[in-house]
């Protein structure tokens, strides 16, 4: 690599023959600067011809674009005795940025909670997220596609799609991450960090789209199946051959579960299922829909499988199809009775069970977008020059930080402290005890989730308006921030199962 000077560089400070300095690294954009999406006069106009233009570029761009190949090979050397300064991350590195990473995670601090095997845990799923799952991630968030096989078959084969489900009998036998923890010694944090990990792309469709339907919908076969039902579809899904939606919610009933319309009427030893349901997660390309029906003897969950009768079609949402979100429809679908899931009539009960995860799982994945939203906002406060000097300068987004970073920091320690009773608790214990706290704290996170996504907005400015550029991560949590907190459970909902809760556990003489 060719190394120059500055008085070199200086130069090449006209039309078609235009350098620039970078970073210490020396660009030519002679033939470039026509092509520029600005126009070759911004280059002029910005005063960079010939220059260090570092400061100016990273007004304007993210550092992701020097990186672009049809941009990496307009680098021609480097500035003698210099080296750069910004490098991209290694795959599998924390950032150094205040708050960026959870506080286990940030050097010099410690946790009760977490061991030497979650530290090499996480970094082993941030390096296969960043090289495996995060193009995918960007490219169906774009594309609007589907998760796509192969990467699919590359989660399985790690048991990710299976550790997403969190510990338990689906587990047994099962070599997690490449023999890095043991099935016996998997708990809810080793699956709150995959959880975390997902969600830090800035791809909030791709988090439901990356199976969540296996999460919500698999639970009740192995819980209240036949064990002939669980032989035949545990292994399909979590093996990534065959996909599986949860099919609760309808345009009759969201939260009030109570008022579903879809009936199952018994045919000798057939159900004969009637319906439609709303809003069901990765429902295009589901083979399964673990389903609540309303019988005669009350709520019933069967299990369909798609055939004749099941049809499926998008419903365009906030965030990218990708996620699967879909509007299915039951027309007359005969199912065996051996599909039910659970006794007949009790299937409320079925329903509840899986709520406490399924709420729980939703919070892990906002906790982990919306501390990368208060990265973006630190990194991009420090480097945009306004009036002269950054953008830290000014008193009333120095308050909105301050405040983004008090709100992540209370959202990942309830988090963490649920997270841990989870883990000394019986299924039991935690349907008893923690389903209050568990929406409580939904709905606190996604308050404070969609509060910094408005003090972001006001951070980036313009930026945060485009799908692309500097606040692209900013854009897609302000769109998407809210399916936090209607997905699993609208927010006002959970906050009043919160309090209905704690008022039964009252005791009789309590008193002022």
């Amino acid at each position: 690599m060719s190394q120059f000077t500055y008085e070199e560089v200086e130069k090449h400070n006209k039309e078609g023959d235009l350098w620039i300095i970078v970073d210490s690294k020396v660009y030519d954009l002679s033939k470039f600067a026509g092509l520029h999406p600005g126009g070759p006069n911004v280059l002029y106009a910005a005063n960079v011809a010939g220059k260090d233009a570092t400061d100016t570029f990273f007004g304007l761009h993210r550092h992701e674009v020097l990186l672009r190949p049809q941009y990496a090979r307009l680098q021609i050397g480097v500035i003698r005795g210099q080296e750069e300064i910004i490098k991209a991350p290694l795959p599998g590195s924390l950032s150094k940025v205040p708050y960026a990473e959870a506080t286990w995670l940030s050097d010099g601090y410690y946790s009760p909670y977490y061991t030497d095997n979650h530290r090499m845990f996480q970094k082993a799923v941030r390096k296969f997220f960043e090289e495996v799952v995060r193009p995918e991630a960007l490219k169906c968030e774009e594309g609007g596609t589907r998760i796509s096989q192969e990467v699919v078959d590359r989660l399985s084969d790690l048991n990710i799609i299976s550790m997403r489900l969190g510990p338990g009998k689906h587990l047994k036998g099962r070599y997690l991450m490449e023999g890095l923890v043991k099935p016996e010694e998997f708990n809810y944090f080793h699956e709150l960090i995959l959880h975390t990990e997902v969600a830090r792309f800035g791809t909030r469709g791709f988090v439901d789209g990356m199976l969540n339907g296996a999460v919500i919908g698999l639970p009740p076969i192995w819980n209240y199946g036949s064990p002939e039902l669980q032989s035949k579809v545990v292994p399909e899904v979590l093996s990534g051959k065959k996909y599986i939606a949860l099919a609760i919610s309808e345009a009759f009933a969201g939260s009030d579960v109570s008022g579903i319309q879809t009936t199952a009427i018994r045919d000798g030893g057939y159900w004969v299922v009637t319906g439609t349901k709303k809003w069901i997660t990765n429902g295009t390309f589901a083979d399964y829909f673990t389903t609540a029906c309303k019988t005669e003897k009350g709520l019933t969950v069967i299990l369909i499988e798609r055939g004749e009768g099941v049809s499926t079609k998008p419903i365009k949402t906030a965030y990218s199809p990708t996620a699967g979100t879909a509007y299915v429809v039951f027309n007359k679908v005969r199912v065996p009775v051996s599909n039910t899931l659970g006794e007949v009539g009790k299937g409320l009960s079925v329903i509840l069970s899986n709520f406490n995860h399924e709420r729980w799982m939703v919070t892990a994945s906002s906790v982990g977008a919306q501390r990368v939203i208060v990265e973006e906002c630190l990194k991009w406060a420090n480097q945009r020059i306004v009036f002269g000097k950054p953008l830290t300068s000014q008193a009333v987004i120095r308050s909105k930080l301050g405040k983004m970073i008090t709100r992540i920091e209370a959202c990942q320690n309830w988090l963490e402290l649920v997270t841990h009773q989870m883990n000394n608790m019986s299924y039991n214990e935690m349907s008893n005890k923690l389903a209050g706290q568990i929406g409580l704290l939904k709905q606190f996170v996604s308050r404070c989730g969609r509060e910094t996504a408005e003090d972001a907005t006001q951070v980036f400015g313009g930026r945060a308006l485009t799908v692309t550029g500097m606040g692209k991560f900013v854009e897609n949590y302000h769109r998407t921030s809210g399916f936090d907190a209607i997905l699993a459970g609208a927010e006002d909902v959970l906050g009043d199962l919160g309090l209905k809760q704690a008022m039964k556990k009252m005791p009789k003489d309590a008193r002022l």
